[in-house]
């Protein structure tokens, strides 16, 4: 804390003696939109380059400059998009100009982002953000053709994922749990399809993903690792379109237009997977072979909705929605398996505006995540469930003001259910019952203020605070996260930024790490489990160089974890009415060194990304049996020491562009048995082997590694738009390792045992697909 009370104060130093020029700044402010349909374009640059200075759109579209007064000429500027420019004279009061972009004439110029967009990460306060659009991952050679957004940030520096092919998020040492995933400012709790593969996210109804590793803003709260912050797509303001695609695995189908003319939009969005359809008819033609093992059925779904309408010049109503659910069942004679999970989001959102400078948006949302198990046995049959269901209100004011400086302060309430590993056992004669697990209720709360302020055209911070709390069980948890960040420009080509954040979060995942199925429990803290809390601070330096073509960043950070939880050995998950019990608490640590190389403007487009990290857990007691590795540090599973990606796109013409993506990274940490003891309890019978273990995550698996390629070709419809791409995950068919299991040796007459001999298990070969996508 006593680095904290000496960086305020220098803060507010620079504040008092910053003051005389505030007089001379004065506000730009307006709307960035399509020309073509009038969407908002949500994070467009907005710039002044003769004096470096510039900012984004937020999810409105709005943007607001502090200038100088005098002449300026702004630049309006987005991915896919002609560049506006526009001649100002900014005088002593506010003034409002609204920008509209026409669509780039060459829709393959997607590839292309202008130049003033790097200029732009040079010159914004915010560090350690990643920003995709739907535009930039399409491009993407993709498994089985199914474009993620998720998986696209995974080869960003500093995000790693879990293993090969799954979209889980494991930022700068914190495990998935310690991601808020926001859709439309609506928590996810589980953003994962097929068992981690895929991403919840249809990338038709999706416009924009950002994801804070670091320097967070003091409105997001509740996760120590990441914000993931997805915006959905508006609808087409000037007529009804259809866009959609058709898969490998999935397809997908979006509608969008006016509710009324001019007045109010629409957008719906499908997806669901077809694999079913095959595995069912291929159990039926196979149902009289008594040999035959049939096939599990599995398939997925997600809807997105979202309805926009103006109340009048100054009010605005937002309605967003998403459903989806995974399935997964086995039948036969004997045994019938069924699991299904998913989530449920409704958002209803009141933008107002006060004054042009002054805006407010209240908020009432519902999420949740489910999931159940369903077994049936001869005449025995259970139930498994765990949820969480969430209630909130929010509210968050914008208010910019002269002299540089732009305020966003606001509150939120949410009201936690969790039912927790609820077990439900019964026969068909209703002779046996049981039942077990429990339902518990917290309150969380949180208020905040910032002031991202622009000293000058090369000093700018942005400054917050956060209070939170949360009350359950009889215990209520309050916490101050101060956040801050800052940037000075060098030069016109260089930049220095540092950030500053501390972060709480109160509800837990409970991840059974043995389980091939996503059996999460959520778990809020209690008077037994304290709240997680971090610290991390992170500094950078950027350099453009090659005319602007290029921006070179290198960032390095430090992050401490407090009260991480673990499991006792043997842990009973799911039958425990008393689940904090098996608890244990730690703390960890994390840091390393970020590379990252961006090329924006020419034919050949792309970046690569350098990781160099550390991550490390201890957990250590008085008490011996709430020890892990008797108390000694040691590696986490996902402490990746060397992560390395490379994305390029190349555009050959106004039709054909081609893209490829190669990644590397360290073998995951895991625990292998030193020795094995035999001993035999009855004298008879084959003797058990049992594994000893010593230190924990000691030994790696082999490295992952892989080449994808594809290839978009944009055709010639009739009407509207179409393309087909194509793409080879794992060109070169690497046999990256999954996990690994050890298998018994016998002798030649199968009785004694020789030894073990490790096996491994790789999921992908090199997997060729084709999606056709179109729109009209």
């Amino acid at each position: 804390m006593r680095f904290f009370y000496q960086y305020t104060l220098t803060l507010l130093l620079l504040t008092l003696f910053s003051l005389p020029v505030l007089a001379q700044r004065q506000v730009v402010q307006g709307h960035v939109r399509a020309e073509s349909n009038g969407e908002a374009l949500i994070g467009a640059t907005v710039s002044v380059p003769a004096i470096q200075a510039g900012t984004v759109t937020d999810e409105q579209g709005f943007y607001s400059l502090s200038l100088p007064e005098g002449e300026h000429t702004l630049q309006a500027t987005y991915v896919g998009y002609d560049v506006a420019t526009r001649t100002v004279r900014v005088r002593a009061k506010a003034q409002t100009e609204n920008f509209r972009l026409a669509h780039a004439s060459n829709e393959l110029t997607v590839v292309e982002i202008q130049a003033n967009s790097l200029q732009q990460k040079l010159n914004d306060t915010r560090m350690s953000v990643e920003s995709l659009t739907t535009r930039d991952a399409k491009l993407l050679p993709a498994l089985f053709g199914e474009v993620d957004l998720i998986k696209t940030m995974q080869l960003k520096p500093g995000i790693q994922s879990g293993g090969e092919g799954t979209s889980g998020l494991y930022v700068r040492g914190g495990g998935p749990d310690q991601n808020l995933v926001l859709l439309d400012d609506a928590v996810i709790y589980n953003a994962s399809h097929l068992f981690g593969f895929f991403s919840v996210f249809n990338p038709d109804a999706v416009r924009r993903v950002e994801l804070y590793k670091g320097g967070f803003p003091a409105q997001f709260g509740g996760r120590l690792s990441s914000v993931v912050d997805v915006d959905q797509n508006t609808g087409n303001k000037e007529r009804v379109s259809a866009r959609g695609g058709l898969g490998l695995i999935s397809s997908r189908l979006t509608v969008d237009g006016p509710i009324t003319k001019d007045k109010g939009t629409f957008l719906v969005s499908g997806r669901r997977t077809y694999v079913d359809i095959f595995t069912r008819q291929i159990n039926r033609l196979n149902e009289d072979d008594k040999e035959y093992d049939p096939i599990p059925d599995y398939y997925f779904y997600d809807l997105n909705t979202r309805l926009d309408y103006p109340l009048g010049e100054k009010d605005e109503l937002t309605l967003s929605g998403y459903y989806g659910r995974d399935f997964f069942g086995f039948n036969d004679s004997d045994f019938t398996f069924g699991f299904d999970w998913g989530n449920s989001m409704a958002n209803l959102s009141w933008r107002h505006k006060f004054s042009k400078n002054l805006f407010a948006t209240t908020s009432a949302s519902t999420t949740g995540y489910k999931y159940n198990i369903n077994n049936k046995i001869d005449i025995f049959s259970f139930k498994l469930t765990s949820a969480i269901q969430d209630y909130t209100l929010k509210t968050d004011v914008d208010w910019f003001l002269e002299g540089g400086h732009s305020l966003k302060f606001g509150a939120q309430a949410t009201r936690h259910y969790f039912t927790v590993g609820r077990l439900n056992f019964d026969s068909d004669d209703n002779s046996q019952r049981f039942s077990s697990g429990s339902k518990l209720q917290a309150s969380e709360f949180g208020v905040y203020a910032s002031d991202d302020y622009a000293v000058n055209a090369l000093l700018s911070f942005n400054y917050g605070l956060r209070f939170s709390g949360f009350y359950s069980d009889g215990k209520l948890y309050t916490g101050l996260e101060p956040r801050v960040s800052a940037k000075y420009n060098f030069s016109e080509s260089s930049s220095f930024k540092a950030s500053y954040a501390n972060m709480m979060q109160y509800v837990h995942l409970v991840a059974n790490s043995g389980a091939s199925l996503p059996t999460d429990i959520w778990f809020p803290s209690t008077s037994q489990v304290k709240p997680q809390r971090s610290q991390q601070v992170a500094l950078s330096y950027s350099k453009l160089f090659g005319k602007g073509k290029y921006l070179l960043t290198n960032e390095v950070y430090y992050k401490w974890m407090h009260n991480q939880i673990d499991f006792r050995d043997g842990a009973n998950l799911f039958v425990n009415d008393s689940l904090e019990n098996e608890f244990l608490f730690g703390k960890g640590r994390s840091y390393g060194t970020e590379i990252y190389l961006e090329k924006v403007k020419g034919k050949t487009t792309g970046w690569l990304g350098y990781t160099l990290s550390w991550t490390y857990r201890k957990f250590d007691s008085d008490n011996e049996l709430d020890e892990i590795n008797d108390g000694r540090w040691f590696p986490t599973r996902y402490d990746r020491r060397h992560d390395i990606s490379l994305v390029l796109m190349h555009r050959l013409n106004k039709r054909l562009s081609l893209t490829g993506a190669f990644v590397y990274g360290t073998g995951n940490a895991y625990s292998l048995p030193v020795a094995r003891f035999a001993f035999q309890d009855v004298e008879g019978k084959s003797a058990s082997v049992v594994p000893i273990y010593e230190e924990r995550n000691t030994f790696r698996l082999p490295a992952s590694h892989r080449l994808d390629v594809g290839a978009v070709l944009k055709l010639k419809p009739k009407r509207g738009e179409a393309d087909l791409t194509f793409s080879v995950y794992n060109v070169y068919n690497r046999r990256n390792p999954y996990f690994v299991y050890f298998e018994q040796v016998k002798d030649a007459n199968g009785k004694e045992t020789l030894g073990f001999q490790g096996k491994q298990v790789s999921l992908f070969p090199l997997v060729p697909s084709v999606t056709y996508n179109f729109k009209f």
